[in-house]
């Protein structure tokens, strides 16, 4: 596996150092855990988990692989973690898939998805994670390119994924989406991500009450996290920032959460253990109470 997909022994702690490339973070981001104890919960199956090149998305990718689902990832540009990650899903004995693309595109989606039925003949599990976020101090600051940027990689690719994937679902399929802490609390220098996080809570309690999913049995959930450990952080801020040295300190638990505390969430939603779950978010946020 390349360093972005190393486990570490212990989260960050406040005053941690990183530099401001993705393949170089320190500490880096924990994307598995000794501690996990897989049981087949996705045997058989065949999932698609965008951003699965690094942090949440890796995670939840290789926890698939471990409870014996065969793993597509999507990513945009990191190429050496993606193979990374891939190979570590076939190291587990499945199978993986990996395609570089705009998830913004719609046709890069229906490709992506085509692409997978036609090699395995089936997807069961689609996870919209792929997110993308550039601070902003003021709103008067905000170009239409950037919120344009920001809504179409992180709520259009849900549309666009649902829309090729539901045909080919199964009655126990399942979507699980990524939305954030941010979309209930809010956050100042980031108006366009949480208004897209917003939106993707708002999509996903409607699409887990639209008439042809809930006949079909499909399910629809999300997962809201705190503040992650991932590169999307010192890559928004800068590694020298102290929104990123102080990363998570505002939390109850006093830290980062790490991308394999996560992963557990999105097995849950994934399998049959949640066949009674559907609209709701999972909040993984190190204590926070959102009443959302």
């Amino acid at each position: 596996m390349s360093d972005s997909a190393l486990l570490e022994t212990q989260p960050p702690k406040a005053g941690y150092a990183m530099d401001d490339t993705r393949e170089n973070i320190n500490p880096k981001p924990q994307v598995e855990s000794d501690s996990y104890r897989p049981s087949g919960k996705l045997e058989g199956r065949a999932a698609l988990v965008t951003g699965g090149d690094s942090g949440i998305g890796a995670a939840v990718a290789i926890a698939f692989a471990k409870e014996g689902a065969d793993v597509a990832i999507a990513y945009y540009s990191s190429d050496d973690d993606a193979q990374s990650i891939a190979e570590r899903i076939r190291q587990l004995g499945r199978h993986a898939l990996v395609f570089k693309g705009d998830v913004g595109n719609e046709e890069f989606c229906r490709s992506m998805v085509d692409s997978i039925v036609g090699e395995w003949g089936r997807i069961d599990v689609l996870v919209n994670n792929a997110g993308e976020q550039t601070p902003c101090k003021s709103i008067l600051d905000l170009t239409e390119e950037q919120i344009v940027r920001t809504f179409q990689t992180n709520i259009f690719s849900m549309f666009f994924l649902v829309k090729a994937a539901l045909p080919h679902l199964p009655g126990d399929g399942a979507i699980v989406n990524t939305t954030s802490v941010t979309a209930y609390q809010g956050s100042p220098d980031l108006l366009d991500y949480s208004a897209t996080k917003g939106a993707i809570t708002a999509f996903t309690r409607s699409l887990s009450e639209n008439e042809e999913l809930v006949k079909r049995g499909i399910r629809v959930n999300a997962v809201a996290p705190g503040p992650i450990w991932t590169p999307l952080n010192p890559a928004s801020y800068g590694p020298d920032s102290e929104k990123v040295r102080h990363f998570g300190e505002s939390v109850p638990m006093g830290r980062a959460g790490q991308p394999y505390e996560l992963a557990p969430a999105y097995v849950f939603l994934a399998c049959d253990d949640s066949s009674y779950v559907s609209g709701q978010v999972i909040h993984v946020n190190g204590g926070t109470v959102v009443n959302g």
